[in-house]
C-alpha cells in the first residue's frame, strides 16, 4: 500500500509521528499526536495508529519504552520505498515470515504470579518484534493503565526477562508475590515507582523488596 491510498487523516497521522520522532528523539503519546493533528478524539487517533501498524507504515521499537517509529521500507508520501541501512528497499517481507515459538504465561492482571513455562502455552512471535533475542515470554493485557502507550485490554505483549532494569523501561512487576501488573519503571532515593500511563490513575512507589520485575517490554501484539 502507498500513504497516498491512507485517508488524509491517516496521512496526517503518520507525518505528524514521522516529524515529532525527527525532532524530539522519541515517539509521540497518542494525547501528542491528537494535539498535534487537530484532533480531540484519543480513540480515534488509536484507530488511525493502529490501521498504519497493521499496513506496515508503523511499528514498535524494540528499546527502552513502547516507541512508535515509521517502518523501514514503509512508502513515503510521494510512493516511493524508502530504503533500510542496507540499501534495500524492503526489507519487511523477508522480516515479517520469520516467527519463533515463546511461552504464553497468562494475562497481566491482580491475583497472582506468572505462570512458570512448564505450564505455560506455546505462541509464535514474530522477527519485527523478537529480533533474535531469547528469554522472551508472552502475556495478555487486562485493564488501561497504559493506554497513552497504545496498549489495551486484550493486547499481548512480549516481554524479556533481565537482570537490571533502566528508569524508563515498561515492565512487568510482581507487587508483594501477589499482583502482577504492566507499568514505567523508575527508581529513586525513595524506592520503586510504577508509573501507570492513564491521566486517571497516579503512580505508586514501592519498597524495593516489594517489587520483583519478571520483565521488559520489548513489543506489542494486537489482539484479533
Amino acid at each position: 500500500m502507498k500513504a497516498s491510498d491512507l485517508t488524509k487523516r491517516q496521512q496526517a497521522v503518520l507525518r505528524f509521528i514521522r516529524s515529532f520522532v525527527q525532532g524530539e528523539g522519541r515517539s509521540p503519546t497518542l494525547v501528542e499526536i491528537a494535539k498535534g493533528v487537530g484532533s480531540s478524539a484519543v480513540s480515534t487517533i488509536h484507530k488511525h495508529v493502529q490501521h498504519l501498524m497493521d499496513k506496515g507504515f508503523l511499528v514498535r521499537s524494540h528499546g527502552r519504552g513502547n516507541n512508535l517509529v515509521v517502518a523501514t521500507g514503509a512508502e513515503d508520501e510521494a510512493g516511493q520505498p524508502q530504503p533500510d541501512r542496507s540499501g534495500r528497499s524492503d526489507s519487511r517481507a523477508e522480516t515479517a515470515s520469520i516467527v519463533r515459538i515463546f511461552p504464553f504465561c497468562g494475562d497481566v492482571a491482580a491475583g497472582s504470579p506468572i505462570l512458570p513455562e512448564s505450564r505455560a502455552l506455546p505462541i509464535e512471535v514474530p522477527n519485527s518484534i523478537h529480533r533474535q533475542r531469547d528469554e522472551l515470554f508472552v502475556l495478555r493485557v487486562r485493564g488501561d493503565s497504559m493506554v497513552e502507550d497504545a496498549i489495551l485490554d486484550g493486547d499481548l505483549v512480549v516481554l524479556q526477562r533481565k537482570g537490571e532494569y533502566r528508569n524508563g523501561d515498561r515492565v512487568v512487576a510482581l507487587i508483594d508475590q501477589e499482583e502482577v501488573t504492566l507499568k514505567e519503571f523508575r527508581r529513586d532515593t525513595k524506592g520503586v515507582w510504577l508509573i501507570p500511563h492513564n491521566p486517571e490513575l497516579k503512580p505508586r512507589c514501592y519498597p524495593p523488596q516489594q517489587i520483583d520485575i519478571q520483565g521488559v517490554l520489548v513489543g506489542v501484539m494486537r489482539s484479533c
